[in-house]
């Protein structure tokens, strides 16, 4: 499945949340599959949990 269909799903589900469900739907849905695409993202093994808390390779500090 392609990102821009995934993208266009994940939209019209935002879209019906919001609709029927009125704005805190709406958040709530953005929420959970913002934290669901994470967890996926971790499992998939893309990235570890120590990725999101070290510094990047390239960055230097200004003094």
């Amino acid at each position: 499945m392609s990102k821009a269909l995934l993208g266009m799903i994940a939209g019209m589900v935002l879209g019906f949340a919001g609709y029927f469900g009125g704005f805190g739907a709406f958040l709530l849905v953005a929420a959970l599959g913002a934290i669901g695409f994470g967890v996926g993202w971790f499992l998939e093994g893309d990235y570890e949990l120590g990725d999101f808390f070290r510094p990047r390779d390239g960055r230097r500090d200004r003094r």
